[in-house]
Parts: structure tokens; sequence; C-alpha cells
């Protein structure tokens, strides 16, 4: 063992050494970088520290760079794991990103200064402001996809490693937080902090697109640690734990075992602390392990069988000024250095090769441990790392790229992410978007006339400029360009910023837009087509209708009173029976007239009688309860009974699913023109008592469809209306005899009333389907246009109607010694296509395939707490570009027009029926609790021997689920995204006989081959046509070729489907502009 201490590896001061606060190493070995109280963050040549006692090395540089971008104390410094950022963070409340720029000469030192000149130009590339009070650590995720600051504040924040955008905030901690470390699986990071706890935190990798939207489910906590800490002192600077190489193990700083100080030793997954390394006289504020496994003899060579087993080497410091190292072979610490420091150690670093160790101290001291081979044991190799951490779902894999066609598919695989990032960050930033030409080769953008290589096109004063390319003139009659279309977004954008307030004083002034804000203008200003996690509006967990696209959107008839109108009944304006206090005047009898439908012919004045002028009075009727409907007698021998609705004295369905029926007399424009959401369908029950004195003997049903206060149909039906719904294609009302009326728009009979088995509880339509569900549990649904059932064979019709018993559990509920409660109906609705969509009170959503004749489960609580894509959207997919709203649509003569209003795009693929039945499933299962038994279940089977692919394979389970769910409902744009993200999970993961079959089924037939004749009459994946999920199985290939292309280890696969379709050959594939040469 050898300890250098070099006399310049210091911060100097005017009288003494400022105190060094971090170090750390660069991943190459290469570089030393230190903090101190000087504000400095100063970056050493390791070579030149290790042979600081050679004479040869007197005049090679030895510190290479001093930054002073903050304004105090820096307390941490961290190198990211790819080299290629610097961090640190000081008592100003500011984290400074610094990468080198090695095209760049180095900056001179500072006139007036004593630092020597710099060797490296390390600029500061971001200033990170999210705390409150001073950072007192950084840590850097092992793939360098985030970083996690940890501050005085209590705050944990949390950045993306690439744009460095903020993603997430975690204020669990109830005091400083002072240290921070990284699982080496990628899977967790705890934090240290003086509320005497530490918190492990689960997290998956974002995107390098990511945004705060996305990561709202990510970094969630996992556990808390307390025991060890309870009596710990709050007297330490810092709290620094380090998780050991292999995985297994967190090394706590400042724990305490009864009287003494110690270190805590927390086993991964049941995060217990029964170990505790005990021998410093003071407590300890930082733990380092060795980046390396050591095993007692020399190893093997690779690849041999017989590898020895392999132990950890911890370094451990703090107020005691002494240094110990630690191993699991031993119980005592096998080295012990007193008296390191005048003061205490503040932190610890290791060298990547495992046998170099550096420290710091709060007297300046900066100095280093070299250990020869077999002092610490014997390095294993680096694949033993990753064997070790193969059993926590880590596979780092290093390909070798396959050739030049696998390399030019990988660079424009990497560029559509890169798109994808500087777009996001320009919309972010409001970046202008300025309609030019094609600029090539570096030209100027401020010349109007496209031209190259400072050439500028000649012209005539009646034709356009011509574009020129490395001097070579085109044609002068060649078309001029087309500026590019403005995005409406940005338009919407820059519009908000040019809002104009007008001030007490009367001046005008233009309001600032806070684009970064979370809430307010800015936020409602950008799509957010993620899935919003149901836990940030826990008060408002049921989704209105009309928010989801392409589903049917059905009114229930709520009075304006709410629900407890119904339950209850509201008091009535008018008594039925008349006596000499309150008899009824001719004004109230016209106004009772008025209500059900009529128009007076005059109306009474202060002048006198005079015709009526101006709309009608508007109807404050509230729907009341008359009597509950009478009870058909096949319920009474039902095996299934749903809620009967009540009866009610108005029933009403705007032909606007957006308009709520109280507004609709007030929908005219501007030109007193009635709009179409003011055309109300209304169903008027009778609430006189009988005419005639027999019960049976009820006044008739008033029908009306009225356009604003005009009624351009009446009739009159003999039984209550218990149901009602329509569009713009028919109207239909269900009787509480179990009859269906159908009127067409014009109010003419298109049908002989529809005789059911019972009353109809749900009465839905959409397009020219209608779909009925009845008391006892069946589901009717028809084809209006076609006068066919919907529930036939290849649509020929004739299929009766479909029972609920399998979707409500009716078989497994009969088995048990008592009669319990199934789950109930939360709503059920038709899509487009005329699939019937059902969601349940116990989270699971159901949609019933005709073609299969079985109902099929689109969502359930065991995705929701096994997958780690439940309810959210991964966007890192949205850079591979989308498609324009209803781009590549072909209507057919068929489809419904209205749905050409309800089209889910890439900006409202949260409006789309698989996240509306997911967002059931976390209301219903996880807000409420039910599922509390199944998450402790999957807690324990993520750390538990023989389930280590679990969560990865559910997640693949639950895209999967996703993919066939889109499918089958003909949802184009979530079939489109959940493709890409399933291919690119399998890209992460190297399923390689998944991405073989996937890119087989998504060819198809697009190239007809030997054998495959026999396939044209499939459906779904093996269906014979050219589109699958309305989208060319060509472009879906392309896209998903394009993301897999960045796998090395996949190009095997994936290079011939490149070379088939074009991908490397074709110019400008990589959607930049290519420079053009003449040989």
């Amino acid at each position: 063992m050898r300890f250098i201490k070099p006399q310049w590896l210091v911060h100097p001061g005017e009288k003494k050494d400022h105190e060094v606060y971090s170090c750390h190493i660069s991943s190459d070995g290469q570089r030393l970088v230190t903090a101190a109280g000087d504000g400095y963050v100063r970056i050493w040549s390791t070579e030149a520290i290790y042979n600081s006692s050679n004479p040869e090395y007197a005049s090679k540089p030895k510190q290479l760079a001093a930054m002073s971008y903050h304004s105090g104390t820096i307390h941490s410094v961290r190198f990211s794991g790819n080299n290629k950022y610097l961090a640190s963070g000081a008592d100003d409340k500011l984290v400074c990103i610094y990468v080198l720029d090695t095209a760049a000469p180095p900056q001179h030192s500072t006139f007036g200064s004593n630092e020597p000149p710099p060797v490296e130009n390390w600029r500061v590339f971001r200033r990170l402001i999210g705390h409150d009070n001073d950072v007192q650590d950084l840590g850097w995720s092992y793939d360098s996809s985030i970083l996690v600051s940890v501050g005085l504040d209590s705050k944990v924040v949390v950045w993306s490693g690439h744009t460095f955008e903020k993603l997430k905030t975690l204020s669990q901690h109830q005091s400083h937080v002072k240290g921070i470390t990284f699982d080496p699986a990628n899977k967790y990071f705890a934090t240290a902090s003086d509320d005497r706890t530490i918190k492990i935190f689960r997290f998956s990798s974002p995107p390098p697109n990511a945004s705060a939207h996305d990561q709202v489910n990510n970094f969630v906590l996992e556990h808390t640690v307390s025991k060890p800490f309870l009596a710990s002192p709050l007297t330490t600077y810092f709290r620094r734990c380090s998780w050991s190489p292999d995985g297994n193990h967190i090394a706590a700083a400042n724990a305490t075992n009864g009287p003494l100080s110690s270190v805590a030793i927390i086993n991964r997954g049941n995060w217990d602390s029964e170990i505790n390394l005990i021998g410093h006289e003071a407590p300890v504020e930082v733990t380092a392990f060795s980046p390396r496994l050591f095993a007692r003899e020399p190893p093997p060579p690779p690849g041999s069988e017989n590898q020895p087993q392999s132990v950890t080497v911890i370094a451990c410091a703090g107020q005691d000024k002494t240094m110990t190292l630690w191993n699991t072979s031993y119980p005592r610490p096998f080295f012990i250095s007193h008296e390191l420091a005048a003061k205490s150690i503040s932190d610890l670093a290791w060298a990547p090769d495992g046998e170099r160790l550096f420290f710091t101290s709060l007297d300046g001291t900066v100095g280093a441990f070299v250990f020869t081979s077999g002092e610490l044991g014997y390095p294993v190799d680096t694949a033993q790392n990753e064997k070790a951490l193969e059993k926590f779902g880590v596979g780092r894999r290093i390909g070798v790229v396959e050739g030049t066609d696998a390399y030019l598919l990988e660079e424009q695989s990497k560029a559509g992410e890169l798109r994808g990032v500087q777009g996001r960050m320009g919309e972010l930033m409001g970046d202008e978007v300025v309609p030019r030409g094609p600029v090539i080769n570096g030209t100027n953008g401020t010349v109007n006339s496209p031209h190259t290589n400072g050439v500028i096109a000649v012209t005539s004063a009646n034709e356009p400029a011509a574009t020129l390319t490395n001097g070579n003139t085109l044609p002068a009659s060649q078309p001029p360009l087309q500026p590019l279309p403005l995005d409406p977004q940005q338009q919407r954008i820059d519009k908000i910023k040019q809002r104009v307030t007008i001030t007490k004083d009367g001046k005008k002034r233009i309001a600032p837009l806070l684009v970064s804000s979370s809430s307010g203008v800015a936020e409602s200003a950008l799509p957010k087509p993620n899935l919003q996690a149901a836990t940030q509006s826990r008060t408002q967990t049921d989704v209105a209708p009309e928010t989801i696209l392409d589903l049917s959107k059905p009114y229930d008839g709520l009075p304006k009173g709410g629900l407890g109108a119904i339950l209850f009944g509201n008091k009535r304006k008018y008594a039925e029976i008349e006596d000499q206090e309150n008899e009824q005047t001719p004004e109230k009898r016209a106004q009772d007239i008025v209500r059900h439908g009529g128009r007076p012919i005059v109306t009474n004045t202060p002048n006198g009688l005079a015709l009526p002028s101006g709309p009608a009075p508007r109807d404050d009727t509230v729907p009341e309860v008359l009597r509950p409907a009478i009870i058909n007698p096949s319920t009474s021998v039902a095996q299934m009974r749903l809620a009967i609705p009540h009866i009610r004295t108005v029933i009403t369905r705007p032909l606007d699913r957006k308009t709520s029926p109280s507004t609709t007399n007030d929908t005219a424009d501007s030109n007193g023109n009635i709009s179409n959401g003011s055309i109300v369908f209304e169903c008027r029950n009778s609430t006189h008592p009988p005419r005639t004195g027999r019960a049976q003997d009820r006044e008739p049903t008033r029908v009306t469809l009225s356009k604003g206060t005009l009624a351009l149909w009446t009739d009159f039906l003999p039984r209550a209306v218990i149901q009602a719904t329509g569009n713009k294609n028919f109207w239909a009302a269900c009787c509480e005899d179990g009859s269906i009326h159908i009127w067409t728009p014009a109010g003419r009979r298109y049908l002989n009333p529809l005789i059911l088995e019972a009353q109809g509880v749900i009465l839905d339509c959409r397009g020219w389907w209608l779909m009925c569900i009845t008391s006892v549990g069946l589901v009717h649904l028809w084809d209006i246009r076609r006068l066919k059932s919907g529930f036939g064979v290849g649509g020929l019709g004739g299929g009766g109607p479909v029972s609920l018993a399998p979707i409500l559990d009716a078989a497994v509920l009969s088995l048990g010694p008592h009669t319990t409660g199934g789950p109930s109906l939360v709503w059920a609705r038709l899509n487009s296509k005329g699939r019937v969509i059902v969601a349940m009170s116990n989270g699971d959503g159901f949609a019933y395939s005709p073609e299969m004749g079985v109902w099929q489960r689109l969502s359930e609580n065991w995705w929701a707490v096994g997958s780690q894509y439940w309810n959210t959207l991964d966007e890192s997919v949205r850079s591979l570009g989308g498609s324009a709203k209803g781009k590549g649509k072909v209507k057919k003569a068929d489809e419904d027009d209205e749905a050409d209003d309800d089209v889910v795009g890439i900006e409202n693929l949260s409006a789309g029926i698989v996240p509306l039945l997911e967002r059931n499933t976390t209301n219903q299962t996880l807000l409420k609790g039910r599922a509390s038994f199944l998450q402790r279940l999957v807690k324990s089977l993520l750390s538990a021997e023989g389930y280590e692919g679990f969560e990865s394979s559910v997640s693949i389970g639950h895209l999967e689920n996703r993919l066939a769910a889109a499918l089958t409902l003909g949802a184009k744009e979530e079939f489109r995204m959940y493709l890409l993200m399933y291919a690119k999970r399998l890209g992460s993961e190297g399923l390689k006989g998944k991405v073989e079959e996937l890119l087989r089924s998504l060819i198809g037939h697009f190239f007809v081959s030997e054998g495959r004749e026999n396939l044209k009459d499939g459906a779904g994946w093996q269906t014979a046509e050219e589109e699958l999920g309305g989208w060319k199985r060509e472009d879906l290939l392309k896209e998903v070729v394009l993301l897999l292309g960045k796998h090395r280890d996949l190009q095997r696969i994936t290079v011939p489907y490149a070379q088939l379709l074009g991908i490397i050959n074709q110019p400008g594939a990589s959607g930049e502009d290519e420079m053009v040469t003449d040989v």
C-alpha cells in the first residue's frame, strides 16, 4: 500500500487551505474533481497524482481546469457514468452541469489571479434551479438517465440526465437530506436524512425526451428504514451512504448500535439491517463500496467453470479522522488508518479499478491510497459484476455493429430520438416556427432566396429565385418552394403570448406568459397526451362521458338537483288537490300547460292581452321520481337481476353530447340561428291522477323533439318511459313494459316496437347501432340500418342476446356457502365499430367479440399492481413522428359521420377506450384499497428468489394486452402507440424470438411468399389485407425497424428488413438535408 498526498493537491487560500467537501473520479479514471469552500470546482490529472514523486512528471500538467460558477461553498461534485457531464451543488441552491468542450481552445486564467492556465475547457451547460436551501449531495444513475440532488430544504429533486428538465420533486423527508446513492441494477436509489431515516425509492429509467407529465407515476417510495438511526446524532455534515456493486447491500452512515457509532448494512429486498460495522469512535459521515468484486485467491481465467466466491470491500470514515476498510470475509476491519487529517473526513472516492482510494477532509487535505495486488483481494472479471446483477433484471449487452448497413440503421434510430428531444425543448421554450426554404451546407438564413455556399441565385423580376447547390444552378422555371405550414399549436402559444391586458390606470400591457409554470395558461397551451395518474385527481375520479372519444356518450338524465332528486324527490311546486287556500288560478294553469309542451296563444300583460313575443318561458322543471317501475314477472325467476330505474317526470337527451339539457334554450349564435346543440329529445311522463278514476288508465307519455323553443314533432306513448337515447340517425325510447320505440329524425315510426324479456336498464346508441341491457342481465345489440342483430357471425345477424353472467362472476359467487353480491355494472357503451364496452365495479373492463362469441377482458387489477406501464405513457416513441388527425383514413359508406369528430390522435391518446378502462380499474381498486393484498403479493415477489424477471414479464404482458385490445376495438392511434411501446421494450430486453415474430407478423402479406396462400382468410394479425389496425403494414414495419435499429444485438434481425424496405438506402432518411456534391 502507498499513501500519496502531493503538496500542490489543495484548494489554496490566503492564510490556510480551504475545506474540501467532496471528490469524485471519472469513469475512465483519468480525472479527479474536488470541491471546496473557495467556490471552485477543480479537476486534476490522476496520472500526475500517482506519479507525484517521479521527477519526469514535474513538467506535466497537474490541474486541468478550475471553474468558479457558484457564489458559495460547493458541497458535492459528481461525474456522470457516461463521462459526458460533471455536476456540482452548492449552498447557493444551484446545481451546475458542466461539459468538456474539446473543440474550443482552453481559456486563459483570470487576470490578477494565481490560478494556472487551464488545460481543458470546461463550460457550464445548464444551471438547475429547484432547491430552496443548500444542495448537500448529488447522485447519477448508473445509466446516466437521471440526476438526483438532495439538500437542506428536505427535498429530493430528480432531473433528466438528457434534457436536465425537472422530472419530479419528492418531499417525503421531514428534515435535511444529506446523502444519496444509486442501485447498480438501476432499480432503486436511497436517500439519507436528519429525520433519522433512509428512504428507498423505486424508479425506471426515463427515456431521453421524458417530461414531468410522463413521470408522474415514476420515482415512488418503496420502503423507509429507521431502526438503525433512532439515536443517531444530528451533528454530522453529511450522511453519505453507498450501494454495493453486486446490488445486495446498502452501507448507511451515522447509524448507532446502542451507545456506539456504527455503519448499518441494509439488505436488499426485505430492507432489514441486522448487520452493523462497529469500530469508529465518532459518527461516520461517509461510506464507499469499491466498484469491483474481489476474490481471496487469484481468480482463474475468464470463462472457466470454477469461479471463486467474490466479496465486496467498503471504506468508512467520519468525524474520528480515521478510515477503515472492511469486506464480507472478516467481522473486523482489515485496514485502519488513524489521524489522516486534522478534521473530519468529508468524502471518499474509488478509482474504477477498485484498488485506488481518494479522500478529502475539512482541513483541506486531499490524499490517496494505492493498494497493491492482493492487499484488498484479487479483482474478479467485470463479467462477474454483471452476472451478480442479472438476478435483479439487469442485462447489459454490448453488441458489435454487424456492418455498414447496421451502423446506418443505428444512426437513423438515434436521430429520431434526438429530434424528439429537440422538438420538445423548442416547444417548451416557445421557439418560433419560421417558414423558409431549404438551407443546405450552412447558408445564411437571413437571405430570402434560398442559396448555397455563399452563391446567391440571380433571377429575373418575374421569376422566382432558384435554389443553388454547390454552384449548380437549378432551372429558373422550377416552381417556387411552398413555405412550410405553421404549426397550429405554435400559433396558439403565440396568441396567448400576445394577450393584452388593461391595468388599473387604463394602460395596455402584454401579460407575461410563464411557459415553465406547472399550472395556468402555459399548462393548457401544451398538449399532454400521456395518461395522468388518477391519484392526482382523487376528488374527480368519475370520467365525464363527453371527454372520451370514439365511444358513445350516454346521457343518464340526471336532474339539475343532482342524484338526490332521484333518490329522495323534490317538493312539488303545484298542489294537485284544490282547496280554498291554494286554488289554481288561470295563470297557474297556463304555466302548467306551457310546462307540458303547450304554447300560449296570448299572454297577460299590464296593458292587457297581447300576442306572445320572444322565446317561451324557460322550463325550470326538475325531474321527480314518480314511482318505481312495475317489476316484470321474468325477474322473479331470473338468476341475475339488475337495478331498474325509477319512473321520472322528464327524461331528456340532447343531440349535442357536450351540451347539458339545462343550457339548450340559450344556444343561438349572433345571427339568431339555433345550433344542433339546442335539439333535445324529451319524454315527459304523466304526473296527473287518472282522469277515469282507474289506476291503469294513466295519461299517455308525451314524446317531443324540440329545437330551441320550437317543437319539431310530438308523439305519444301509452306507457311510461324509463330510458331514452338517440343521435342524428334515429331516436329511441324504452318503456317500463320492456318495449323499445324507434323514430326517424323527422318523427316517423321506423319500426314496430321491439319487445324484450324485461325492462331496459341501459339504453345507448352509436351511429346506427342501438344497445339495450335488460334487468335480467341480457345485452341486446341491433344494426338499425341493416335491421339485423349485432351479435351475428360474420355480420349476418340473427344472433340472440348475450348474457352478462360470465363477467359478473355469477358462477364463482354461486359456489360460496352464502349468497353474496357480485360486482356491479359501472357503465356500458358502444364504439364506432359496434363493440359493447363494459366497466365493472371490481375494476375489470370487458368487450364482447361477436366473431368469437365471447367476452374479452381488456383491463384488470393484475396489470395495475404488476406492470411498469400502468396508467402511464412512454412518450419516447412520439419522436418517430405521428400521423395527423385522420391521416390515411378512408371513409367507408357505412361509417358514421359523427366519428370524424371523435378521432383519437397522438395529442389526445388519453381519451381512448383502453386508457378509460384502465382509469376505471385505478379508481375502483387502487384508490379504494381493494387491491391491497394483491399489491402485497406482487411486492414480495419482486425480491423473491426465482422471480427475477417477474416485473419485466408482467410489463411486457400488459403491453401485449393493450395491443390486442386496440386491435380488437379498431382503435387506430392507440394501436400504433402501443405497438411502438411494445417494440421498444422488446428491444431493450433483447427478446430476439418475440422481435422476429413481431416483424414477421407486421410484414404479413405485404410481400407474398410461397406457402402463405392458405392464410388469405385470416383475421387480426393474420389478415391478408395491406392494412393492420387502420395503418399500412409497410409504414408500421418501417417505424418498428427504426425503433429497434439502435440495438446492436438485434441488428442481424432488423438489418434485412431495413434493406428490404429501403430504409438504409433512402436519401435523406435520417430527416436531415443531405450535402449535395459533384464528383
